[in-house]
């Protein structure tokens, strides 16, 4: 199994990202995919999430400027980020979880910044 984000980057307060995540070696469509950040020196926390059956859950910190969507069909999940804050600068990692089964990628880099 492989998970790989893109689409990190610098960004201007208020701007916009879309992050990608490409999954393969899984049945794509039973997994849970989640997003995760870690900032320096915080702990990962939780971001978005879409569950198999196209559930949509957010931390408060997100909620209105953060959509997460999935395409079964291309074994993606994406994260729409809009009205960036510098608080939102970390690594974003995608999450793929069900059963006993969960995996990780590498993360890419957001930092929103003037």
């Amino acid at each position: 199994v492989q998970l790989v984000e893109s689409g990190g980057a610098l960004v201007q307060p208020g701007g916009s990202l879309r992050l990608s995540c490409a999954a393969s070696g899984m049945v794509f469509s039973i997994y849970d995919m989640r997003w995760y950040r870690q900032a320096p020196g915080k702990q990962r926390e939780f971001v978005a999430a879409i569950t198999s059956g196209i559930s949509r859950h957010y931390a408060d910190s997100v909620k209105g400027r953060f959509a997460v969507s999935r395409e079964n069909a291309n074994n993606m999940v994406f994260l729409q980020m809009n009205s960036l804050k510098p608080e939102d600068t970390a690594v974003y990692y995608c999450n793929a979880a069900w059963s006993k089964y969960d995996y990780w990628g590498r993360g890419t880099q957001v930092t929103v910044s003037s």
